[in-house]
């Protein structure tokens, strides 16, 4: 299993370089007989495989060439792993060897199967002899006779005389070993023992397909809960930008209606000086044109006056005469009546003069009050935009805390959920090894106790072999016993006949007595020494198996405390890279509200400064053109009521 096919569990989909994987560990297999990680636990070599490097050949004995193609098949990373066409392309695959290498290795396998066919038909041709004659053989018979058949065809063979089955036995056999040329003919113990493993199989399979499963549960909630905290983030981004744009929108709507009330304010403002000029003008109109009445009236007074002392004199002086008098009357009229046309005049000049010097100068200082009220629009405006601005900066900085909040508390929340998942996990692989230790613990205990029990059978064998070489020694001492008997009444008299039968048979008793002693003391020796060397076979299969299980154990919990490191350093990152993301988003949101706030002051600046620059254009125009129709320094002038006559 390639690693990638294990993380996939958590991680997702995988292609079809995990085949490469495996022929690179059936390389192995193949070369070493057995695969990489054969004597540990399932559980334990998914560990191996998915965190440690490689496997690679133990033997130094193989060619370079053979070394590097698996190495080549082995590579941990899937991206660097070669695919079939670059395999095809190795010196491995390329180089020149002999062309009957497969039909040799092939012909070597027939044999070899051949061989272990004939070894299983001479054994099922003596199980079927037995059943035709004693009946079916029983669980534990079979059993035994696997034991004494094999150790009997393996050791010396079978030196009992080969009993012929019957023609329908023969058959049988016969169809069972022409069957097909590969074909194994398999006992009932052996049916039954493949059918226990795999049933282990199956249940650790079923092991192994639960912990999938349960990782991929654990995948999916992980991918649960970061869609739903993207969810939540992305509705929270969502409100914060709503925010922004209502704040926007609502300062805009307030700039709008600032702007628009400063006009109508600019437009009061002019009507009420235009309306205020207008009745300025009309006050000064009015109070010259009474005074223009006034000077009139006084004219006329003043022409009477002048009209009668001339007169007077006329008609004091009698010595002129009347038509001289006339004459010079009409000369002093005309010439009183042409002083006052000047003075009318000179009157209507100064009105005039007087009238466009105050209009100007009224002009004038209702332009600085209209530029006085342009700044203080202007400020009011400019100072409406920095409270704005020092608004909407500290909603963005709300906005930034509360988002960083939710940073935090999301990272916790999936941080959590992770150290859970892995806790039940590594609580599930515990629980698994645990399990798996039970169950090894139990097919030992089981072994254990079906040697215990075949042990009598052995044994009952072994004190069968040994009562039947004790039966063969007295058969053959009878034989001796009689011969001797023969030979002692031979060459005896008659009359010692029954003395010589009574030491022989006597001597006979002892040497019987002796050889049931020494039978006696070789059955207990040798059950003694059977059950010594099974206790300590056992035992050391226990200890075996106790290591192995507490090594498994202890690889488990350093995998696990890896896993534990990792995820607790993935965590770490995971909280710096959140910490320097957040820092850099602020130092770049108060980098952001210093430039607009300078961009605010520059604003500010400028435009305070245009507007007053216009304004004094404007003024200078003013008094340019002032200055041009003939009036002085406007700034300080008064209004005195009388100064144009």
């Amino acid at each position: 299993m390639a690693p990638e096919v294990i993380l996939a569990m958590d991680e997702g989909q995988y292609d079809g370089k995990v085949d490469v994987w495996s022929l690179g560990i059936t390389c192995i297999e193949l070369a070493e007989r057995k695969p990489p990680l054969f004597n540990m636990n399932a559980m334990s070599a998914l560990y191996h495989i998915a965190q440690n490097d490689s496997p690679t050949l133990q033997s130094n004995e193989w060619s370079d060439s053979f070394r590097g193609f698996v190495d080549y098949c082995l590579q941990k990373i899937p991206q660097e792993r070669p695919s079939s066409a670059d395999l095809l392309r190795h010196d491995f695959v390329r180089r020149d060897r002999p062309p009957r290498v497969l039909i040799d290795l092939i012909q070597r396998t027939k044999d070899a199967v051949r061989e272990l066919d004939n070894l299983q038909y001479r054994k099922m041709k003596k199980i079927l002899f037995q059943e035709t004659r004693n009946g079916p053989l029983t669980e534990s018979q079979e059993e035994e006779e696997d034991h004494v058949f094999i150790r009997d065809e393996v050791g010396h063979r079978d030196r009992r005389p080969e009993v012929r089955p019957t023609q329908s036995v023969q058959n049988q056999a016969l169809h069972y070993r022409n069957r097909e040329r590969f074909a194994t003919i398999k006992s009932a113990s052996l049916v039954t023992r493949q059918i226990h493993e795999h049933e282990q199989e199956n249940e650790l399979r079923e092991q192994m397909s639960g912990y999938k499963r349960m990782r991929r549960q654990h995948q999916k909630q992980l991918i649960a809960l970061e869609n739903k905290l993207k969810a939540e983030m992305d509705e929270h981004r969502l409100k914060l930008q709503k925010e922004v744009e209502t704040h926007a929108n609502n300062s805009s709507i307030e700039l709008e209606k600032l702007a628009k009330k400063q006009v109508a304010v600019m437009e009061k403002e002019a009507k009420t000086a235009a309306a205020d000029e207008k009745k300025f003008q009309q006050q000064i109109l009015a109070q010259q044109k009474k005074d223009l009445a006034t000077f009139l009236e006084s004219q006329k007074k003043q022409y009477k006056l002048c009209k009668e002392k001339i007169k007077e004199e006329m008609n004091e002086d009698h010595s002129t005469p009347k038509k001289e008098k006339q004459e010079r009357i009409s000369k002093h009229k005309e010439n009183l009546q042409h002083t006052q046309a000047e003075e009318e005049a000179h009157l209507l000049s100064q009105q005039r003069l007087y009238y466009d010097k105050n209009c100007r100068f009224f002009k004038r200082k209702t332009m600085i009050k209209r530029h006085e009220l342009e700044q203080q629009n202007i400020r009011e405006e400019l100072n409406k935009k920095r409270t704005q601005k020092e608004m909407e900066h500290a909603m963005l900085i709300r906005h930034d805390e509360s988002t960083r909040e939710l940073e935090y508390r999301q990272l916790h929340t999936l941080q959590k959920l992770r150290m859970d998942l892995i806790r039940l996990q590594h609580q599930t692989e515990l629980e698994n090894q645990l399990e798996y230790n039970k169950r090894r613990e139990r097919e030992l205990h089981r072994k254990h106790f079906m040697e215990l029990r075949q042990q009598p059978k052995n044994l009952k064998a072994m004190e069968m072999q040994i009562k039947k070489q004790f039966q063969d020694t007295c058969k053959v001492q009878t034989k001796q016993y009689k011969a001797l008997k023969n030979h002692q009444l031979e060459v005896t008299p008659k009359s010692e006949h029954k003395t010589i039968l009574k030491s022989l048979k006597d001597e006979q008793t002892r040497k019987l007595a002796i050889l049931a002693e020494q039978y006696e003391q070789s059955i207990n020796e040798m059950m003694a020494s059977q059950a010594l060397r099974l206790d300590e076979a056992q035992e050391a299969e226990c200890q075996a198996l106790r290591l192995q299980l507490q090594q498994e154990m202890e690889l488990l919990n350093a995998y696990q405390s890896k896993i534990k490191m990792q995820t607790e350093a993935q965590h770490e990152r995971e909280l710096q890279k959140l910490e320097q993301r957040v820092s850099l988003r602020r130092a770049h949101l108060e980098q952001k509200i210093e430039e607009e706030l300078a961009a605010l002051q520059k604003e500010r600046s400028e435009r305070i400064k245009f507007l007053l620059e216009r304004q004094e254009r404007e003024i200078e125009t003013f008094d340019m053109e002032s200055l041009r129709m003939g009036f002085g320094n406007l700034v300080t002038l008064d209004y005195p009521k009388e100064d144009y006559r």
